[in-house]
């Protein structure tokens, strides 16, 4: 399991990177030049080992060439969603402390803002592709230095944040297992070995890197010496396309991505060679059964998942041969033994739903300057959670249910909204769906169901009432919403994970202004209206 640097000596042509809609390839010769011109000129401004840098980049080969020049450099690198607002961003660059700032030119507007609004902390501020006033070009920076390795090499790392889907985001930072840069990825041992990751993989990335699983196994394929194929933007029909030109042998995806790509018109679908794919990967969010039973009957039994957290806490895994023997199951644990709780901390025996704990020997994470957070996310037994709620079967496999935060009290039964958007997503108006709980004076919460039809011509009435209709009969009428609103979009970010919170706040009673300004009321059918 080479470093990049070493596959550059012995294939220096070979495709390291190619980018999916502009046909950018950078060879593993150039991948080891441009990331020791990144290390140098990391050392040419004061940046040393243990230092932190914060990248807000869209989908570009520099996002490659530059962590692979933070990890030579033995910097702590955190990518930022480039969805985020000053503040926001400001936020996560303050709480790492970070020393320098990269940006994408298309993100110049934010990229402005933070520069006024952490001017006084962070030292130096890049851009690539372009250039602004108070940012200097990266390209052209680090083209002015040599492309010799640096004399200090040691082993860097990612801090990601967690999305904050529930509250502000926290770093999760994992020490590296060793100061030599040609140690092994963390993932290539478990997740890496289980999935075939090798000099031949050749990876379609559909997602944005600034996520912990496209930028892990990216820098992990790399690490192997395959081919990574990133997509700037995840477009359905793309991606197939994308499979057969380079015959992929393996990808990652989220659930939605799957529905969106299964809601092509059959023709189009049915048109793409995509039987060069190996490993096709999916984590982040729950899937629906339904989709997965198309996904596995259209692409065959290579649909593989896993369950894991950025913390590194514990890894559950489950090919399509046992998943079809055991229908919405995340699988039996890879790394880490698993334990569901009560709120009480009593174990509970299988079949029972409590919060999920992993023990065992997995890493021990922290949160970046949140000590009471990282303690909250331990028991007294050193088991860790970062707040799923699911439960096991007699056979050790682990099924999710929801995260704690998400679960609706009603009339004190419990009620878990994703088995009713795992329901909702499967109709074939739907496109989207948010489920959550509003107050309820007599029962204290009721279920509400907010949806983003496939086209907007539906948000009507009459196929609101179909909707219900058709979810009647399919689920108990415990579960059933008590109201069901249309919206154009959902805060549904590219990770694959729905920003709930920012719905259910507007319904509980406060309106907020949303991700692009807008102000939601709760009594409209879309903000857009």
């Amino acid at each position: 399991m080479p470093h990049p640097a070493i596959t550059a000596e012995t294939y220096p042509h070979k495709p390291a990177i190619i980018m999916g809609g502009s046909g950018e390839m950078v060879t593993y010769a150039e991948l080891d030049e441009r990331s020791n011109q990144a290390a140098q000129l990391f050392r040419s401004l004061g940046l040393n080992k243990g230092d932190h840098i914060g990248m807000m980049l869209l989908n570009c080969r520099q996002f490659l060439e530059i962590c692979w020049g933070a990890q030579r450099a033995g910097l702590i690198f955190t990518p930022i969603s480039t969805h985020l607002k000053r503040d926001e961003t400001a936020y996560i660059l303050e709480n790492c402390g970070a020393k320098l700032f990269i940006a994408s030119h298309g993100l110049a507007g934010v990229a402005e803002e933070v520069l006024t609004a952490a001017k006084g902390t962070i030292r130096h501020f890049y851009m690539v592709d372009g250039i602004i006033d108070g940012f200097e070009s990266w390209d052209d920076s680090a083209g002015l230095q040599p492309a010799e390795r640096i004399a200090d090499e040691a082993n860097g790392v990612p801090m990601l944040y967690s999305s904050g889907t529930t509250g502000k985001p926290k770093g999760v930072f994992l020490p590296p297992a060793d100061d030599d840069v040609n140690t092994p990825h963390p993932l290539a041992g478990s997740l890496g070995a289980a999935f075939g990751f090798s000099e031949e993989t050749v990876y379609l990335s559909p997602a944005p890197l600034y996520h912990a699983a496209p930028l892990h196994y990216n820098m992990m394929t790399l690490y192997q010496g395959g081919t990574t194929v990133v997509m700037e933007k995840f477009e359905p029909e793309a991606a197939l396309a994308l499979i057969e030109e380079h015959r992929a042998t393996h990808s990652q995806w989220v659930p939605i991505m799957f529905v969106r790509m299964l809601k092509l018109p059959e023709e189009v679908r049915s048109k793409y060679d995509v039987s060069s794919m190996q490993f096709a990967i999916h984590a982040a969010a729950p899937c629906p059964i339904e989709v997965k039973e198309k996904m596995i009957e259209w692409w065959g039994e290579v649909i593989v998942e896993y369950y894991a957290a950025s913390e590194g806490i514990g890894i559950t895994i489950i090919d399509s041969a046992n998943w079809l023997t055991h229908k919405g199951s995340v699988g039996p644990s890879l790394l880490g033994d698993i334990h569901i709780l009560d709120d009480d901390g009593n174990e509970l025996p299988p079949g029972e739903i409590g919060t999920v704990y992993f023990s065992g020997e997995q890493a021990q994470f922290k949160y970046h300057n949140e000590p009471d957070k990282t303690s909250e996310a331990f028991n007294e037994h050193g088991w860790a959670t970062t707040g799923d709620v699911g439960y096991l079967d007699r056979d050790g496999f682990l099924y999710l249910t929801d995260r704690k935060h998400f679960m609706i009290i009603s009339g004190g039964v419990n009620i878990y909204p994703q088995e009713i958007e795992n329901l909702l997503i499967t109709h074939d108006k739907v496109a989207d769906v948010a489920v959550f709980g509003i107050p309820n004076e007599e029962f204290g919460e009721e279920v509400k169901a907010v949806i983003q039809p496939l086209n907007w011509a539906d948000s009507t009435d009459e196929v609101a009432i179909e909707i219900m209709e058709w979810l009647r009969e399919r689920i108990s009428h415990i579960k059933l919403p008590r109201s069901l609103d249309f919206h154009q979009e959902l805060p549904r970010m590219d990770n694959g994970k729905m920003y709930k919170r920012h719905l259910a706040d507007a319904y509980r009673g406060a309106t907020r202004t949303d991700e692009k300004g807008d102000t939601i009321d709760p009594g409209k059918r879309s903000p857009e209206e």
